[in-house]
């Protein structure tokens, strides 16, 4: 090879190595509680933001249940992967974010949550290669699950609710939310049911895959005494003085406004309403 093609080979190589990402670094499972997940590597997190556990009102029934599994799940005993499905802003994923902080609040350490993104389920393999050795529990956590037109990044996720061959590591629960319960929209439901020769199996495959999660938790819409309820639950938490002469007739307004009644609309209505008491500051409101 002369002087000039190898001069060329190196400066190509140069440009493929600045191209290339870096190599992962290796990962301390120990510094956090919590990660996030992108595909490649595992990044920790500090502080995952989240509500007190009581706060989370109109809820009761799936808080106990999830608890209940969580807690057997960090106790060291069997427990079930859980799809939180159902109505906007009821506090799904608050919900596992306030059951992870209460169990390691009381037991540190005990769990830790990583969160993944839908577009990342393909690379769950890489994710559970990495954690299957590891000395601590995770619960895996990916919020606002679903699925739509030829979307085949949920057959990732069957081989862990199902283990594949080598089964799911014992020290890995999955926790997804929904808004829907089989995971993809009625409209593809209707049309694949429509234009397939044998409509049944055209979506059992995907409307299946919510049947591999040993619960199923739904959350519907809160009615008017609820959603009172939880305002009120959070005026009492962050001390506002305020009488419910006052608060009552502006929640309700607010609500009627937005065209929904849920915790988030509910929270959103006592940041408004903190603002204009200017009875807290972002950093002493922020839970």
């Amino acid at each position: 090879m002369d002087k000039q093609s190898a001069e060329w080979l190196e400066r190509i190589a140069n440009a493929l190595e600045r191209l290339a990402p870096p190599a992962p670094q290796p990962v301390d499972l120990e510094s956090a509680d919590a990660f996030v997940w992108d595909g490649m590597q595992l990044n920790p997190i500090q502080h995952v933001s989240h509500v007190s556990l009581q706060l989370l009102q109109g809820i009761d029934y799936v808080r106990d249940i999830l608890l209940r599994n969580t807690e057997q799940f960090a106790e060291g005993r069997t427990a079930n992967n859980c799809l939180l499905w159902g109505a906007r802003g009821m506090g799904k994923s608050s919900l596992v974010k306030a059951i992870h902080a209460d169990i390691n609040a009381r037991t540190p350490h005990a769990l830790a949550l990583v969160e993944i993104h839908r577009e990342d389920l393909p690379t769950l393999s890489a994710l559970l290669t990495l954690l299957r050795n590891a000395k601590r529990l995770f619960i895996l956590f990916c919020d606002d699950l679903s699925f739509d037109g030829n979307d085949a990044s949920y057959k990732s996720l069957k081989t862990l609710l199902d283990g594949g061959i080598e089964g799911r590591p014992a020290n890995v629960l999955f926790y997804a939310t929904s808004n829907r319960r089989h995971l993809m929209p009625r409209d593809m439901v209707e049309n694949e049911q429509s234009t397939a020769i044998h409509p049944a199996e055209a979506i059992e495959e995907k409307v299946s895959l919510s049947d591999r999660f040993g619960l199923w938790l739904g959350f519907h819409s809160s009615t008017q005494s609820i959603y009172l309820s939880m305002v009120e639950h959070y005026i009492d938490a962050m001390g506002l003085e305020v009488s419910r002469a006052e608060w009552e007739p502006q929640a309700l307004e607010w609500a009627q406004a937005r065209g929904s009644r849920s915790g988030r609309v509910a929270w959103q209505f006592i940041q408004d309403l903190n603002g204009r008491l200017g009875s807290m500051t972002r950093s002493e409101a922020a839970w």
